[in-house]
C-alpha cells in the first residue's frame, strides 16, 4: 500500500493532538492513548493528501512507551515536547470539544484543530473545554448531533476522530459521509433527518471521549487497522475520548 507525505500534500488544514494529560491517566490507558495516536499515523499516511499532523506536549510517560519501539522517529508527524501555544498562533488555535457550543462546520487552513490525547472513561468529562476556556482560544465540536442519530453513547476514539477530519479536509467527504464511515457500526448510527419539519428537540450534544477499547500493547502502524479503535466518549474534541468529545 502507497504511503504519501505532508510535504507533497494538497491538504494544508493542521490537527494536533494534545499529549498534556499524561498524568491524568495509568499505565493501561496511556498505552491506549499512544496506540490512537499511532493509527492517526496509519490513517495519515495512507490518504493520497495527507492532514498536517502535529503531536504536541509529547514528553514524559507517553513519549517513554512510543520509544519502546524503533522507528517512531522516522514517521511522517510533526512531534513537539512544546505545547502548542508555543508553536501556532492563539487565534488559529482551535480545542475540540463536545461540551462547546460553537458547531464546527467547516474546516479552514488558518485554524488548527487540537484532539486531546486522554482516555478517561468519562472520569474527567468537560476537561477540554476548560482548557481551552483557561487558555482562552477558541472551542468547537464536531456536527454529530446535527446529521446523525445513534441508538448508544455517542463515543468516539481519538483516531475516529482523526479519521472523520481526515475524510472531510482530504478526501472531500461531506460531514454525514465521514460519519457514516468512520463511526463503528455498533454505534447504530443513522442519518437524521434534516427536513425543515424535523424536529431535533431530542438531539443529545452531551458527548465526550472515553477510553477507547482497544489492545494494550503499543501497535506497531504499519499492522493497523486505520478504521479499527476502541469507542470512547469523542464529544472530548471528538470528547474527542479523551477527555472531551468534540462532536
Amino acid at each position: 500500500m502507497k504511503n504519501y507525505k505532508m510535504s507533497t500534500s494538497t491538504c494544508k488544514i493542521r490537527v494536533c493532538l494534545d499529549f498534556s494529560f499524561d498524568h491524568l491517566m495509568g499505565d493501561k490507558d496511556l498505552n491506549k492513548c499512544v496506540n490512537q495516536m499511532s493509527r492517526c499515523y496509519s490513517i495519515n499516511r495512507r490518504t493520497q493528501n495527507p492532514l498536517q499532523f502535529y503531536v504536541t506536549n509529547f514528553k514524559g510517560a507517553s513519549r517513554t512507551i512510543i520509544q519502546k519501539h524503533s522507528g517512531f522517529t522516522n514517521w511522517d508527524v510533526n512531534f513537539e515536547e512544546k505545547n502548542y501555544l508555543e508553536i501556532f498562533k492563539k487565534d488559529e488555535l482551535v480545542y475540540l470539544s463536545s461540551d462547546s457550543e460553537n458547531v464546527i462546520q467547516q474546516l479552514k487552513e488558518d485554524e488548527i484543530y487540537i484532539i486531546g490525547a486522554l482516555v478517561d472513561h468519562n472520569s474527567h468529562k468537560g476537561l477540554c473545554l476548560r482548557v481551552a476556556e483557561e487558555q482562552g482560544i477558541k472551542h468547537g465540536r464536531l456536527p454529530i448531533d446535527e446529521y446523525m442519530e445513534m441508538k448508544t453513547r455517542k463515543v468516539l476514539t481519538v483516531d475516529h476522530v482523526f479519521s472523520i477530519l481526515a475524510n472531510v479536509a482530504c478526501c472531500g467527504l461531506s460531514w454525514k459521509d465521514a460519519f457514516l464511515k468512520v463511526l463503528p457500526a455498533r454505534k447504530g448510527a443513522i442519518v437524521k433527518d434534516t427536513s425543515p419539519d424535523c424536529d431535533d428537540s431530542d438531539s443529545d450534544s452531551n458527548h465526550e471521549n472515553t477510553a477507547p477499547h482497544i489492545e494494550d500493547s503499543v501497535l506497531h502502524p504499519e499492522n493497523s487497522d486505520p478504521h479499527h479503535g476502541n469507542s470512547q466518549s469523542l464529544h472530548e474534541g471528538v470528547q474527542i475520548t479523551n477527555a472531551d468529545d468534540p462532536s
